[in-house]
């Protein structure tokens, strides 16, 4: 007598491969979710701190994953014309590095009480 068994489909990914899908989507919804909701402009929001010298920020890299971004500290920022901050020094564990402020997500910091 045999026992009736289900059909193999060639398509159906294993057990790696499912999971490996579900951590990417994790993380792209992460980095497209969470980062952005950090990074809120201000001119359509509400009125949120300005990047100062000594905040702690999230340098987001395109060709990386948001496991490898680096965490930095800003250690000098510097203003265009308008007065704003538009680029911005931040020192992280490798060095020094210059990025345009666009492209840093200001960590939120304890409240001091």
């Amino acid at each position: 007598m045999s026992i009736p068994t289900a059909p193999i489909h060639a398509n159906r990914p294993n057990r790696y491969e499912l999971i490996e899908k579900i951590r990417q989507h994790f993380w792209e919804r992460w980095s497209r979710e969470y980062i952005a909701e950090l990074q809120q402009r201000t001119k359509w929001r509400r009125p949120q701190q300005a990047l100062a010298c000594g905040d702690v920020v999230i340098v987001k890299e395109d060709n990386l994953p948001p496991l490898q971004w680096r965490l930095g500290r800003v250690s000098r920022l510097y203003q265009g014309t308008d007065g704003v901050s538009r680029v911005a020094d931040v020192t992280t564990s490798k060095g020094v590095i210059r990025r345009a402020v666009n492209r840093l997500c200001l960590l939120p910091n304890q409240v001091e009480g």
